[in-house]
């Protein structure tokens, strides 16, 4: 009886995923001519193609598909049988950032998460703005980190795509004719990028009123009535409110919140816990 390779079926099931060899490839840190390899070893193993050519593009037919359905379903149990033992084994210590305007939201399942299946693990949580913690995990000095940022040395997952929303204080009062008063934070900010970049398709005039080097001065300053700020609505409290397109402002596009870690990371403690999370929440996004 021939038995299935499970490191073939993680990579068909990548492809499935992905779309194309190149995609799989990528993901799985291996080169396209590797990916080619595994996939013919898979089909000499399973007697039948796995594969038809469509256009200049290769689909899966209906014996691949259902091949990766099993695979996904035997990679599941091989994953979970690898943490339910290994779980015991995760001692140590990890340094994980995360930007102020989720520390209530994103923040707290992934702590939940770390410390039900990884008791054992001590952890050390800096809060910061994005760019920073980015500087910080590229240097080492954190090993995880929820960013809004990418960067091409990082490897990571999407944990969570938020509405990104015009935000004031409930009491505001929105002139529509008047210069739309902005809050915003200092450079480098992937928000204010957005705000203004929103704002110059439109015919709005606008001014900046208020600039803060942190989060706690902008929630202060929108509070405050001194504006309108643009952020995800992880930012909304009970005292602040959103405006839209019927108040005159132009809609903003969604922010992905991702965790990142360093691509080349030798720590068996960081990997094991970056791919406990990324099972996690990617079965979550994908339910």
């Amino acid at each position: 009886m021939k038995n299935l390779d499970l490191d073939l079926l993680r990579t068909l099931v990548t492809v499935e995923k992905t779309n194309t060899f190149s995609g799989a490839a990528q993901a799985l840190f291996k080169t396209q001519s590797a990916v080619t390899q595994q996939m013919q070893r898979l089909e000499a193993l399973i007697g039948c193609p796995l594969f038809q050519k469509k256009g200049r593009r290769r689909i899966l037919t209906s014996q691949g598909r259902q091949l990766a359905d099993y695979g996904r379903r035997l990679l599941a149990i091989n994953d979970e049988a690898l943490r339910s033992i290994g779980r015991n084994q995760m001692e140590g210590h990890i340094r994980l950032g995360a930007p102020l305007d989720v520390a209530d939201t994103i923040l707290p399942p992934v702590l939940t998460h770390i410390a039900r299946h990884a008791p054992k693990v001590r952890l050390e949580i800096r809060v910061d703005r994005s760019p920073f913690l980015m500087e910080a995990i590229e240097a080492g000095d954190i090993d995880l980190t929820i960013s809004t940022r990418k960067s091409p040395a990082l490897t990571g997952f999407a944990l969570r795509t938020s509405p990104t929303a015009w935000i004031c204080a409930a009491d505001y009062v929105h002139n529509k004719r008047a210069p739309l008063p902005l809050i915003l934070a200092d450079e480098p900010s992937i928000f204010r990028k957005t705000a203004l970049e929103a704002l110059e398709k439109t015919r709005l005039t606008w001014h900046i009123n208020y600039l803060a080097p942190t989060l706690v001065g902008i929630k202060a300053a929108v509070r405050a009535g001194l504006g309108v700020t643009c952020r995800s609505v992880e930012f909304l409290g009970a005292d602040m409110r959103v405006l839209g397109e019927a108040d005159g402002l132009p809609p903003l596009p969604p922010m992905t919140y991702m965790l990142w870690t360093r691509g080349d990371t030798f720590s068996p403690l960081t990997i094991a816990i970056y791919e406990m999370l990324k099972a996690q929440f990617e079965t979550q996004e994908g339910a």
